[in-house]
């Protein structure tokens, strides 16, 4: 169904992939993952022809998908055969509506009018997405975009699915219902499917394989357990260890408090949100919304999809103001220009980078408000592992390296506040924990850090308190509750276990 001989792609003298060589049998369910930056994304554009029909990267070797040839086939002949779901949905979604983009395939290959309405009606019901259908894009969360994106390529029914970090954005349930429709589909349609994902735990009573790809070479290629048994050889290559015990009981419910935490009365907030009310259009997503960010702390904001994180990031940042109540600043901040005040990580890197180097990218807020520092410049670089890509223009980079490179951006201006919204989306735990440990030190300096994520280990291993949103209010806030032995299993009973890779 797939066969690759002596892959090999380079973006001008920048090597992605090296003499790359696999088969993927028809029906099968692979998992491919590896360090951020490895050609994961790479091999993706080269099973459905962007590579090398629409890319600057140069290519050798051969790809044959479904039976053809990916240099003889146009990407809108191999589109009916290879679906890919980028790792940012949005880059994909051009439509008004929900129906309108599932259908935009469908139509574009000039099928009748009743078959359109039938790979719709399949499409929304395989990822859920029924109650979506009159909503305008635009006003989609991060997660529900990632579904939509799904739908709009099961519409086309392919025979091969590519799916980049298709759970990225996903809160629990959201996570499961695609992971059950992408089960499903190959159990029920006989699809085969190759999944890139950095998060290994759903995956593992899923995939028949766990390719993991280093420098563009494949160094590792067998079953699930096998693979993920060898816990030293995934540190070594920065990959995090599966957390198979968790099973149903990950998620924020997981990590409720036991008791609530009250800060000193005599300790004034860095930023106080008092009865803030937010929607969008005739909808309410914030109600009432009371919730405090004490100086030098590093505090985790978690919840479902769509229950307004992003958008409380975005109050406090100042992108969106408040249709009822107010934001308060401490008297040190509320005097800061905004940029200095607040820094925020949007979950969308793309939206936040537009020079031309790397370097430039890190360097230009600093010099605008003329504190740049070569030290503390270099210290960023290294410290978000873009010392080597300093050149680099950052749209050639993998998701994962922009993500960084954005992250580096708003580092660099030493923010009062400091807000990372989804920081791990393309990152490989090797990348992510250097730089989280990079935070945890600059915390300790002082640095005020909100952590938005769905990733709960990331939120055991660092967070000093949470916050819990539900329908538009905080529900929870206190220390997060680690698992205790006999709970969930011995290896999760303390924190320091937690922390490992």
């Amino acid at each position: 169904m797939i066969h690759l001989d002596r892959l090999s792609v380079y973006y001008g003298r920048e090597r992605a992939l090296d003499g790359l060589s696999l088969h993927i049998k028809e029906g099968e369910f692979v998992l491919l993952t590896g360090p951020s930056g490895c050609g994961k994304s790479t091999l993706a554009r080269c099973l459905n022809g962007l590579i090398p029909h629409s890319s600057a990267a140069t290519m050798s070797g051969q790809v044959m998908v479904d039976g053809l040839s990916t240099k003889e086939h146009s990407v809108s002949e191999l589109a009916t055969h290879v679906g890919l779901v980028f790792q940012n949905p949005a880059t994909q979604l051009f439509c008004l509506t929900v129906e309108e983009e599932v259908s935009l395939g469908p139509l574009n290959l000039g099928l009748p009018a009743p078959e359109v309405a039938r790979r719709c009606e399949f499409a929304v019901r395989a990822t859920g997405i029924e109650h979506l259908r009159g909503r305008r894009v635009n006003t989609l969360s991060g997660g529900e975009q990632q579904r939509l994106a799904i739908a709009s390529v099961l519409a086309m029914q392919p025979r091969i699915l590519v799916l980049d970090e298709p759970t990225s954005n996903l809160d629990l349930k959201g996570t499961r219902l695609v992971l059950d429709t992408l089960d499903r589909l190959r159990r029920e349609q006989g699809i085969t499917i190759l999944v890139i994902e950095h998060r290994l735990q759903e995956m593992e009573g899923l995939a028949d394989r766990v390719l993991i790809l280093k420098a563009g070479r494949l160094v590792v290629d067998g079953p699930p357990r096998q693979v993920f048994g060898q816990k030293k050889l995934l540190s070594r290559l920065g990959i995090r260890y599966p957390w198979f015990l968790l099973g149903d009981k990950i998620g924020h419910s997981a990590l409720l408090p036991l008791g609530l935490t009250s800060h000193p009365r005599d300790q004034e907030p860095l930023v106080e949100l008092v009865d803030v009310e937010f929607g969008y259009g005739s909808g309410s997503l914030l109600e009432g919304l009371n919730m405090a960010v004490y100086p030098g702390e590093l505090v985790a904001l978690v919840g479902d999809n769509w229950t307004g994180k992003s958008t409380i990031a975005k109050i406090i940042a100042g992108l969106l103001k408040p249709q009822k109540g107010r934001v308060a600043w401490s008297d040190g901040a509320r005097n800061l220009e905004l940029g200095r005040r607040v820094g925020l990580l949007l979950q969308d890197p793309l939206l936040q980078l537009f020079t031309n180097t790397v370097t430039d990218e890190v360097a230009f807020g600093p010099r605008n408000f003329g504190l740049f520092s070569d030290k503390q410049h270099q210290e960023v670089l290294e410290a978000t592992g873009l010392a080597a890509l300093r050149e680099r223009d950052p749209y050639a980079l993998s998701s994962g390296e922009q993500q960084r490179t954005a992250l580096a951006a708003v580092l660099s201006l030493q923010p009062e506040l400091l807000i990372l919204d989804e920081p791990t989306m393309g990152q490989d735990w090797g990348h992510l924990s250097r730089f989280m440990d990079f935070l945890v030190a600059l915390n300790r300096r002082g640095q005020t850090i909100l952590l938005i994520t769905h990733d709960y280990k990331l939120i055991c291993r660092y967070a000093q308190r949470i916050l819990v949103l539900e329908k538009g209010r905080i529900v929870a806030d206190g220390l997060p509750r680690l698992p205790v032995a006999g709970e969930l299993g011995p290896e999760f009973a303390s924190r320091s276990m937690l922390s490992e890779g």
